[in-house]
């Protein structure tokens, strides 16, 4: 396995992490406010790093010295998604708002191809509008249609897409700073998360031991070892095929929710799940067959 294939396998992981975050959230019963949420499961990823340093034996204040490109991508990227996300669920349906949120992948796909050494393939292009569709349709059911109403939470939506694409492609211009780094924009971003919950939202905490395991799992793996394997991913690895991948975040999400009860299995979940499927093969065609 070559030092590329081994970093996108790496990168997957978080897609693979992402893809249960929508179960774990929906273990807290939607009980627990958004920023108070992001907040939590920051600081237990902050504390992940810690332990990491930890085992290092180093006290971690060495990854503070950064170029202040990367501390602009890495709380830009982190809490700025975060924060038009919310806002965009604030002021638009779920459905529509979730839409425009997953142009994200098809984003990093394009911007990739600015990147020194890249370039756009037809393969890439064809693959990710299949997965796309496919994506929709699974999260596109309870679309009512777009309304001029919701244009804020529409606009916050597109903003949030473009902050996490670039954050991803961008990452590759510091390459160089480890991704232990990424733990210091952890702890940042839920400091903002904390000072966003306290002026904003009433402190809700969890009420059962189900809702603080699902807490800390999603601070452990979704939030946590998942933004350090993404950071590994964007930075060595094949970016444009891991855009396309990350359209497989909706389809592991629909499909545990099924598994665990709280969704149903629809024709819907069976097309875009091929959609998705095809979309990565046909994204990746290429390179397989010059391999």
């Amino acid at each position: 396995m070559s030092t590329v294939q081994r970093a996108t396998a790496i990168g997957a992981i978080s897609i693979g992490l992402w893809g249960s975050l929508a179960l774990l959230t929906s273990l807290t019963e939607g009980q627990i406010p958004p920023f108070q949420l992001l907040a939590m499961t920051f600081t237990i990823a902050f504390g992940v790093m810690l332990i990491h340093w930890r085992y290092k034996g180093v006290s971690g204040l060495q990854y503070l010295k950064q170029p202040w490109l990367a501390w602009a991508l890495g709380i830009g990227g982190l809490f700025g998604y975060h924060f038009l996300y919310f806002v965009a669920l604030a002021h638009a349906p779920v459905a529509e708002a979730n839409l425009l949120n997953y142009l994200w992948p098809l984003l990093i796909v394009v911007f990739a191809s600015f990147l020194p050494n890249e370039r756009l393939r037809a393969t890439q292009v064809l693959g990710s509008c299949i997965a796309i569709v496919g994506c929709w349709l699974l999260i596109g059911g309870g679309a009512e249609g777009f309304k001029a109403n919701y244009l804020m939470g529409y606009l916050a939506a597109i903003g949030a897409a473009i902050i996490w694409a670039t954050y991803s492609v961008a990452s590759r211009l510091v390459k160089q700073v480890p991704t232990d780094a990424v733990g210091w924009f952890c702890g940042v971003t839920a400091l903002l998360g904390w000072l966003c919950h306290f002026l904003w939202e009433p402190t809700v905490w969890p009420q059962s031991g189900v809702q603080w395991l699902s807490v800390l799992g999603a601070g452990l793996g979704p939030v946590g070892i998942a933004f350090f394997t993404w950071d590994y991913g964007v930075k060595h690895g094949n970016l444009p095929l891991l855009g396309v991948l990350s359209y497989f975040i909706p389809l592991i999400s629909t499909l545990l929710l099924i598994v665990f009860g709280q969704a149903t299995f629809t024709w819907q979940v069976g097309v875009a799940c091929g959609a998705i499927i095809l979309g990565a093969w046909v994204a990746s065609y290429k390179k397989r067959a010059i391999a």
